[in-house]
């Protein structure tokens, strides 16, 4: 949306300078005009390029973004599988006789 708006900007400036150069302006002189359009085109493109940084600093936030949550979902499914687990290892009401554990390593398998 920036680039957008950069473009109509610059277009815009482009349509000044051409206007100031055929019409010119009794307010101020040729001289002050273009001065005052030399600091406008540095400042567009001194604008054009902070929004280039930006998209690159934007775009390497993203890929770290996309990189965490793929880690995020892996580790959360083995959170699940490891709590799945430690709730099957759990003795049950019984007392731990030789035949809940038998019964219990029956059911793990």
């Amino acid at each position: 949306e920036l680039e957008n708006q950069l473009t109509a900007k610059s277009r815009t400036l482009d349509e000044l300078k051409q206007s100031l150069a055929s019409n010119g302006s009794a307010e101020q002189t040729p001289e002050a005009q273009s001065l005052r359009i030399s600091e406008l085109c540095e400042m567009k493109d001194s604008i054009v390029n902070q929004v280039a940084q930006l998209k690159a600093s934007m775009q390497s936030v993203l890929e770290q973004w996309k990189a965490y949550d793929e880690i995020y979902a892996e580790v959360s499914l083995m959170t699940t599988r490891y709590l799945y687990c430690i709730d099957q290892c759990k003795p049950s009401g019984e007392e731990a006789s030789l035949e809940a554990l038998k019964k219990q390593v029956k059911t793990l398998q």
